[in-house]
């Protein structure tokens, strides 16, 4: 029996925003975590990206807080939002003015890299529902400018990528800040053991809603495996978008992901001068940057976009045919996150990942962690003279699927090339720190890797790892 919103206990106000964005049909996330929230529980929710979990919490909350009918509190809020990028914070406001358009609720947000003035004069008579990146919500705080004594509900959206980015302090020093009698909401794509530290601390009896198995891929993208050399990787991903080599799917928008701000940059001006045109997104990108580049991406006149993994998180966007991880994550939960972003609202996605010898390990991590499984692509014949330049591009022969499954940590392993080799961590960009940096949106980005992905359905080997050794 399917289940409709009107069934769930939300009020008519609710209900006419809902019908006016043509939604009736709740997902599984939202027909398990919506009644719970009307109820007043704190939760835990575990669920990928594209479930429609903003709306699992966001519109129970605004049922809630109409009902309560309490003044908007001065220099505070009534519900707070925390979101790890300026692009999520963004897209989770925009969602809760659809949502409570006939709610009567005022909904404010705050992200780095823009005015603090223009925040502080923004926040001055307080707001009802406020959605924020922790950073320059503890700024405002630290400048006397805004409190949290008002808070009845609090909200962590995407709580591992948070901690990721380091903002355990910052979690800490806001979840103190707001009163004890607050009604918490924590979501989650994967449940490291943190996460589980701070639900235990912070929520009350928390019921938990799951509706993926937490770190899994999700069963509607298609996932493809290149083992390619690092400087060929540049020469394929031109052959494949100019399609002098074939991947499977239809290209619509295609996201590609590195693991270094630089490494994004770097490949814009590459593409470039194969008259490829590409923006990037990253926190060294001031915000008129970032939004120009989602809006040239999401009207598809840019339809290839290079981001690094926290710049990404707030891409919310149909018609994501491909992901690219040109650059494997170093922390296979982020595969998780990168894939995410293709096959939303329903949809089918393809995912392709570019694996170098010195990648072999992390790409045996995600097949570990998250359960995935490739198809490997042949290489474009006469490749290796092509990257050289002294050899035509011809198509790839068409070759039998074979399943290559990962082998023991320890066990000696066929290398793609011969041999064996241990993995550099820093894969190609190196790894460092280099995604540390500005306002909140570089802030946010602090020293993780960054990888693209892609799709199709070609023929080729199938493989589940082909790596070799540990960690290193």
């Amino acid at each position: 029996m399917t289940i409709t919103f009107d069934q769930l206990g939300l009020s008519q106000p609710v209900l006419q925003a809902l019908d006016m964005k043509g939604y009736n049909t709740p997902t599984p996330i939202q027909a398990q975590a919506i009644p719970a929230v009307l109820d007043g529980r704190d939760l835990l929710g575990i669920a990928q990206t594209g479930t429609g979990k903003t709306a699992a919490f966001m519109l129970p909350s605004i049922d809630n807080l109409r009902k309560a009918a309490k003044q908007t509190p001065f220099k505070s809020c009534r519900m707070l939002v925390l979101a790890p990028t300026r692009e999520l914070a963004g897209q989770i406001a925009d969602s809760a003015r659809d949502y409570g358009a006939l709610a009567g609720l005022k909904v404010s947000s705050i992200v780095g890299g823009t005015s603090v003035n223009k925040d502080r004069n923004k926040l001055h008579k307080g707001c009802d529902i406020l959605v924020a990146t922790p950073g320059r919500l503890l700024d405002l705080i630290d400048q006397k400018a805004f409190n949290l004594s008002g808070v009845e509900i609090l909200v962590l959206d995407e709580a591992d990528q948070m901690l990721d980015l380091g903002f355990i302090h910052a979690l800490r020093r806001i979840s103190e800040l707001v009163p004890d009698t607050r009604q918490t909401l924590f979501f989650s794509a994967t449940m490291p053991k943190t996460i589980k530290e701070l639900v235990g601390k912070y929520c009350r009896n928390p019921v938990t809603v799951s509706v993926t198995p937490a770190a899994t891929t999700a069963e509607r993208i298609d996932q493809y495996l290149f083992m390619v050399q690092q400087d060929e990787k540049p020469a394929l991903l031109e052959m494949i978008l100019l399609e002098q080599h074939k991947v499977p799917g239809k290209f619509e928008r295609v996201l590609i992901f590195t693991r270094t701000k630089h490494g994004a940059d770097r490949l814009v001006k590459r593409l470039a001068q194969a008259n490829i045109p590409s923006n990037a997104i990253h926190g060294n990108k001031s915000q008129p940057q970032r939004v120009r580049a989602l809006d040239e991406f999401k009207r598809a006149k840019t339809p290839i976009l290079i981001a690094t993994d926290v710049a990404a998180r707030g891409i919310d966007i149909p018609g994501v045919s491909h992901v690219i991880n040109y650059e494997l994550p170093n922390v296979a939960e982020q595969y998780v996150h990168r894939i995410g972003r293709t096959a939303r609202a329903g949809a089918e996605g393809i995912a392709i990942a570019f694996c170098a010898e010195d990648e072999r390990a992390y790409l045996k991590d995600i097949c570990k962690v998250t359960d995935a499984e490739f198809d490997r692509l042949p290489l474009p014949e006469n490749f290796r003279a092509v990257v050289e330049g002294v050899g035509p591009t011809k198509p790839a022969p068409k070759t039998q699927q074979q399943r290559v499954r990962p082998q023991p940590r320890g066990a000696s392993v066929e290398r793609h090339g011969g041999g064996q080799r241990k993995p550099n961590r820093a894969g190609h960009g190196g790894q460092g720190r280099s995604d540390g940096g500005r306002s909140e949106g570089a802030r946010a980005e602090g020293g993780r890797g960054q990888g693209s992905g892609g799709r199709g359905r070609p023929s080729g080997n199938r493989s589940r790892g082909g790596g070799s050794g540990g960690r290193g």
